[in-house]
């Protein structure tokens, strides 16, 4: 039996080799790896000697050849295929070890550039590992080291790899090679700036873990990371303390991150089960934590928090008194530090760069059944061009202030959603009613019920999408709220324009709707 070797990730093949030397096992190898073997003293045949042509062209040709790869197709049961392989004095391969060029590693590397990134693509590798995965039956294909042991188990112990191994290790080869080519192909595209939606889609994530379960404890789970350096997201986030994020944690974290980073100011966000429950902008982090809280005291309980400044010993203090399930900042004053991982459970969060917003042709994905709808990232707030008054009064500065906070709020918010919010903290949010008006009274009673009776007196509504009746504004106006901010559109503007204007209330359109399904 023979093996052809040629492996970029050498973790583990010198030992390898070593045991596949005294099962008798002839070894046939490559550049690198054949300097490897023979630096250790293992016997093999350099390819050239196999294949009786010299490695060429800076190695990008050595296993490209009809002695290598003949050698791993012939099907042993095929007397054609035999009698071939005799007249053309070519040995059978019954063993292909091969991991590819490390183009994940060198699109990675800083500055990289885009030449050195072309000559890490393998094309011999490729060639050879699906060869002998096309011919599992006859040949053995490992492309993981970690499956070296169990392919030495087998030969020790029955003298050969079982079918049902082979089977699986062809499997992982073309899970591999659809990877490392997609890889390729998202590269290139973002070499070309190419931001068209094309005729496939396909993209390579990497496992970052396995999962107890998933939205409930009947489903499985696991969470993949895009390859490279993704700033700002929650796969660069270092756990400091607790258990490991659930599917759940992971889904609510994400969305109250992604509000976040609508804020350059110090900012807290408190989520829970997918919206938000407390905002807070503030000229400190501890003031903004204050107004996040007191927005809903209630709904926090079993929350997410995530804030974009250093989070200080007095608020871990006050979060030491509630149950939160995440809380992640960009660091930590030491004794809050001390103070949060006192609670083994807790699961506290670093994530330096936590204000990096993702990029405007990041895509969004849905799984739908029997398929996947894509768009890009909701990136945009609304223009300043706009953002028009449309109502006979004015907002004021503060109300117009409260204007883009309270939109920046809704944007998150599950539609049909309303936000209700003042001075810079959110006082009532009514996420995901099936119509408008039943979400603008939700935000109303939720804000007098867990603030107080006055919590909406001078307030802003802030809607994700249009009015297609003037009751919104009515409801708002009874409980006290002077602006409004919302998309505009709806064949019934006037009538909410009209109806402001009869109650001396300030409405801005903004033209640019933010559903959230």
């Amino acid at each position: 039996m023979r093996a052809l070797i040629s492996v970029s990730d050498k973790t583990g093949i010198a030992e390898f080799c070593k045991e596949l030397h005294n099962l008798n096992i002839e070894i046939i190898s490559t550049g690198g790896t054949y300097a490897l073997l023979k630096k250790e003293a293992i016997p093999a045949l350099e390819i050239k000697e196999v294949t009786g042509f010299p490695e060429c062209l800076d190695g990008r040709v050595k296993t490209l050849h009809p002695k290598v790869h003949a050698g791993i197709l012939a099907i042993r049961d095929n007397i054609d295929h035999m009698s071939q392989l005799r007249e053309l004095s070519v040995e059978t391969i019954d063993f292909v070890i091969v991991n590819l060029y490390p183009f994940k590693a060198t699109i990675t590397k800083p500055d990289v550039t885009r030449a050195e990134a072309i000559e890490n693509i393998d094309i011999g590798g490729p060639a050879m590992l699906r060869s002998a995965a096309k011919n599992y039956q006859d040949v053995t294909v490992i492309t993981d080291p970690a499956d070296y042991q169990t392919v030495l188990g087998e030969l020790k112990e029955n003298k050969a790899v079982s079918l049902e191994t082979k089977f699986y290790l062809m499997q992982k080869v073309f899970a591999h090679t659809s990877n490392y080519d997609a890889m390729i192909a998202d590269y290139l595209k973002k070499e070309r700036n190419d931001t068209d939606f094309g005729p496939t889609l396909t993209m390579t994530f990497e496992k970052v873990s396995e999962m107890r379960y998933g939205e409930n404890p009947h489903q499985k789970a696991a969470f993949y990371r895009q390859i490279g350096k993704q700033p700002g997201s929650l796969v660069e986030a270092v756990k400091l303390n607790g258990k490991e994020l659930s599917f759940n944690n992971i889904n609510d974290t994400n969305g109250a991150l992604e509000l976040l980073k609508e804020f350059d100011e110090p900012a807290v966000v408190a989520c829970k089960h997918g919206n938000p429950c407390g905002v807070g902008i503030a000229d400190d982090i501890t003031s903004a934590w204050t107004k996040a809280f007191n927005a809903d005291k209630t709904s926090i309980f079993g929350g997410i928090v995530v804030c974009n400044r250093e989070l200080t010993e007095k608020i871990a203090q006050e979060m030491q008194n509630i149950f939160l399930e995440v809380i992640v900042a960009p660091a930590y004053e030491k004794n809050a530090l001390d103070i949060l991982c006192a609670k083994k459970n807790i699961r506290v969060l670093e994530l330096k760069d936590i204000g990096v917003p993702q990029p405007e042709d990041a895509l969004d994905m849905k799984k739908v059944n029997g398929g996947m709808i894509v768009q890009t990232v909701d990136a945009k707030l609304y223009g300043e061009k706009d953002f028009k008054v449309v109502t006979n009064k004015a907002p004021s500065k503060q109300q117009i202030a409260d204007m883009e906070f309270g939109m920046k709020v809704v944007k998150y918010v599950k539609s049909n959603g309303i936000a209700v919010v003042k001075d810079g903290q959110s006082v009532g949010i009514g996420p995901g009613q099936v119509n408008r008006i039943w979400a603008a009274k939700q935000s109303i009673e939720h804000a007098k019920e867990l603030i107080n009776a006055e919590a909406t007196h001078g307030a802003v509504l802030a809607s994700d999408a249009f009015f297609p009746f003037d009751d919104v504004v009515e409801a708002a106006y009874h409980a006290g709220i002077t602006a409004i901010i919302q998309p505009g559109g709806s064949l019934n503007d006037q009538k909410s324009i009209d109806k402001c204007n009869q109650y001396g209330m300030a409405m801005v359109f903004t033209g640019m709707r933010h559903f959230k399904h």
